[in-house]
C-alpha cells in the first residue's frame, strides 16, 4: 500500500505555521512566558492546520532558495503583527506605571520575568488585569480572526510593507502615551491636588513639615481611588482589541 506525502500542502502549512507562531510568540496574551515555548509551537502549528484550506488553494509551489525567503518574510510578517498588538495593549502597562509613579509605588519597582513587565504594583497589576479581560472578554479571539484575515490580504511568501508597518508603529505609540493618559487621568488629577495642597500647606505652615505626611497620603490617596480605574478597564481593553484590528487591517492594506 502506497502513502503519498502532500507536499505542496506541507510547505504552505509550514508557511503559515512561521506566521502563526511568531505572531502569537509577541501578541499577547500567548505572550506570556507562563506559557511553554513548545506549548506555544504546538499553538502555532494547529492553528495553521486550522487555516491551512484557505492558504494552500492559493499557493504557488517555490525552489529551495525562494521557500527559505519566503520562512523569512512570513516570519516578519507575523513578528510585525504581533508587535503593533503588543504596542497597543502596552497603553494599560502604561497607565499602570504612571499611577506607580505619581502615586509613590515606585520605590518598589521590580521586574517580573514571567510577563517580561519591569514595574512596581500597579504596572504589573494592570498587565494581569487587561490579560485576563482579554481572555474573559473573548477578545483575543478577534485578535486572531484579524490575523487569519491577513492570509487574504498577504499571501504566503508575498511579504508585508515595512512602510506600513513603520507608519502604524508610530501611530500606536502616539495612542498607547494617549491611552495611557486617558486611562489613569482621573487618578493623576487627585495626586497632582495633593501635591498643590501639600505644596501650600507648606508655605502656609513650615514648621509641620507637610511633605513628610506626603508619601502615605498619596499612597492611601492611591490605595483608596485605583477601584475607579479599574471600572474602565473592560471598556478599554474593547476599545484596544478594536484598534489593534485596525492596525492590522491598515497593514494589510
Amino acid at each position: 500500500m502506497a502513502t503519498t506525502l502532500p507536499l505542496e500542502w506541507l510547505a504552505a502549512m509550514m508557511l503559515a505555521a512561521v506566521r502563526v507562531t511568531a505572531f502569537i510568540v509577541i501578541a499577547p496574551p500567548f505572550s506570556h512566558n507562563s506559557i511553554p515555548a513548545r506549548i506555544k509551537a504546538m499553538i502555532g502549528v494547529g492553528l495553521a492546520l486550522a487555516v491551512s484550506p484557505r492558504v494552500v488553494a492559493d499557493y504557488v509551489p517555490l525552489d529551495t532558495a525562494a521557500y527559505f525567503g519566503a520562512l523569512v518574510l512570513e516570519l516578519l510578517a507575523g513578528a510585525a503583527l504581533g508587535f503593533l498588538v503588543m504596542l497597543l495593549f502596552a497603553a494599560v502597562q502604561a497607565a499602570g506605571g504612571l499611577i506607580d509613579l505619581f502615586g509613590g509605588f515606585q520605590m518598589a519597582q521590580a521586574f517580573d520575568p514571567q510577563s517580561m513587565v519591569n514595574g512596581a504594583q500597579f504596572t504589573r497589576l494592570f498587565h494581569f488585569a487587561a490579560l485576563a479581560l482579554l481572555v474573559a472578554s473573548d477578545g483575543y479571539q478577534l485578535v486572531l480572526s484579524g490575523l487569519f484575515r491577513s492570509f487574504d490580504a498577504m499571501p504566503l511568501g508575498a511579504g508585508i510593507g515595512l512602510d506600513a508597518v513603520a507608519e502604524e508603529a508610530v501611530g500606536g505609540l502616539t495612542d498607547m502615551f494617549l491611552s495611557a493618559v486617558q486611562i489613569a487621568g482621573p487618578l493623576l488629577v487627585v495626586l497632582f491636588l495633593a501635591d498643590i495642597g501639600l505644596g501650600l500647606l507648606t508655605r502656609a505652615a513650615p514648621a509641620l513639615n507637610a511633605f513628610a505626611m506626603g508619601f502615605p497620603l498619596k499612597i492611601i490617596l492611591t490605595l483608596t481611588l485605583a477601584g475607579t480605574v479599574f471600572v474602565v478597564l473592560p471598556a478599554v481593553v474593547s476599545a484596544l482589541v478594536r484598534s489593534g484590528l485596525e492596525a492590522l487591517r491598515a497593514v494589510m492594506g
